[in-house]
């Protein structure tokens, strides 16, 4: 497919378009904000406010992934060995997020860091011999990283209640238990962090249209794109003319990326995955629950059906929160249209969906099984992690959707990805994010990684202020452990995190 060349009419110009009002859109404004104020920006979302869809702490983003204690970044390897490469990568690039947001605040930017950071430890959980030996291989592969220097560990009863106390009361003392602890681990609310960006954004000069859909986009006859927009309450349609365009809309970026017809965007597809939580507001339970909980997928589960029981600040308020119960549906956005999966479908990407399809009927069963759960086979879920659990005191809720990303393999014909996919052009005049976990609490590094790859000749002339911005820029904190000690240390102060 070639790109169609759309011939300007009356279209308004800019230098950037950003589609999307999340976490991925707003950091990548504010970067540019900050780094090019006199660039003219334009951001559509399709709904009334930035951060609801999948950067809302209710649609899966509100964990804040730092690999402090999501097992599933440092499986066991077939001889029962754990690389912790992965989950030092992760901190690594968490840690560019923290310093971003520590800046912006630092420059009053942003609000101040309670409006969305809170500080809370994050710990493994499980039970079982095999689990029990895996999280000690995890803990002794993690502990001599500089980044996890203060990981703890035991299998002392006593010691876990004080840790985490409703997961241990009234469990089995004869039971083999184990949990790793990190205390300076944090709650993230990324659809607030969203709204300050962008309320940064419009007072900064950016053009922000809320509700509005973002129906077309075509290269420019002048060079460009031509983005083509209409107001969901008036129906007014409008072009906008682009230097250059951000596809950050979630699970709606697939079709746009299509619909641009970059030969990058070729072959990729993407699967929706659904799910459900338990969710408890009831302040005699909440209060005795302060930190975030992660076990071990089931044999043959997804990544994303880790279960884990969350402290939850939204809002101000403080929650709980058991899951992922999952679940499947056609809609790519929580606000999409059922036919989002079936009109995704195109020559390029057909191979891929049905290799992914064919090698991956364990997730299919999966979801299966899932789906047809009972709210009983839930409640027990519930209880394995939190035994004295009252199930009257938790509702059920439907989270956001997921688009996992297919793609092609050489070997394969296609491989279904669990992470992120940043997608540019060979001009750089357009760049698309797709995909999930462990994407809001990357947002920083992952729009850094984009302006290297699509403004290339500005970087040296923007080398100063992102350094500015981000101390460690460009620098592994795991190996410059003084500078990692002192950059954290400065961050958790202006988080209010220590």
């Amino acid at each position: 497919m070639t790109a169609n060349i759309a011939t300007d009419h009356a279209a308004e110009n800019v230098d950037v378009v950003l589609i999307g009002g999340g976490i991925m859109s707003a950091t990548l404004g504010t970067f540019l904000k900050q780094l090019q104020p006199d660039w003219s920006i334009s951001l559509f979302e399709r709904l009334d406010q930035a951060g609801l869809e999948s950067s809302d702490p209710w649609n899966n983003a509100g964990t804040g992934h730092s690999a402090l204690c999501e097992l599933n970044y440092t499986p066991a390897a077939k001889d029962g060995s754990v690389d912790p490469a992965k989950a030092v990568k992760i901190n690594e690039q968490f840690h560019v997020s923290r310093q971003f947001w520590s800046h912006l605040i630092s420059k009053g930017h942003i609000g101040p860091a309670r409006n969305f950071i809170n500080p809370l430890p994050h710990m493994s959980f499980v039970w079982g011999d095999w689990q029990a030996e895996y999280l000690q291989r995890r803990f002794e592969a993690l502990r001599s990283q500089p980044l996890f220097k203060t990981i703890e560990h035991s299998e002392d009863h006593a010691t876990l209640a004080d840790w985490t106390p409703l997961v241990m009361k009234d469990r089995d003392p004869s039971q083999r238990v184990a949990g790793s602890r990190v205390v300076g681990g944090t709650d993230v609310d990324f659809g607030a962090l969203s709204r300050e960006l962008t309320s940064y954004l419009g007072t900064s000069g950016v053009d922000l249209n809320f509700g509005h859909d973002v129906d077309d986009l075509e290269r420019s006859s002048s060079g460009g794109w031509n983005v083509k927009v209409k107001n969901r309450a008036s129906g007014e349609k409008r072009t906008v003319h682009a230097k250059f365009v951000f596809v950050g809309a979630g699970g709606g970026a697939l079709h746009l990326l299509q619909r641009s017809g970059i030969p990058e965007g070729r072959g990729f597809g993407g699967f929706p995955v659904s799910g459900q939580f338990l969710r408890c507001t009831n302040p005699d339970v909440v209060d005795q629950h302060n930190a975030k909980v992660y076990g071990l997928a089931g044999v043959g589960a997804p990544p994303m059906s880790v279960p884990h029981l969350d402290t939850r600040f939204v809002n101000g308020e403080r929650s709980l929160l058991f899951g992922p119960y999952g679940g499947f549906s056609t809609k790519f956005l929580r606000n999409g249209s059922f036919l989002d999966l079936p009109t995704s479908v195109r020559p390029s990407n057909l191979v891929p969906m049905l290799a992914v399809a064919k090698d991956n009927l364990g997730l299919v069963k999966y979801l299966v099984t899932e789906v047809l759960k009972t709210r009983n086979a839930k409640n027990d879920a519930l209880r394995a992690f939190f035994p004295s659990a009252n199930a009257d005191r938790w509702d059920l809720i439907t989270a956001g959707q997921r688009v996992q990303v297919i793609k092609k393999d050489a070997k394969k014909g296609g491989i279904l990805q669990f992470g992120t996919e940043v997608i540019t052009s060979a001009d750089g005049s357009i760049g698309a994010l797709l995909g999930a976990s462990p994407g809001a609490s990357t947002a920083a590094p992952i729009m850094v990684d984009l302006l290297k790859r699509c403004f290339p000749k500005h970087m040296d002339a923007w080398e100063p202020k992102l350094r500015e911005m981000i101390p460690g820029y460009d620098v592994k904190l795991n190996e410059n452990e003084s500078l990692a000690d002192e950059i954290i240390a400065h961050t958790g102060k202006v988080l209010n995190l220590s």
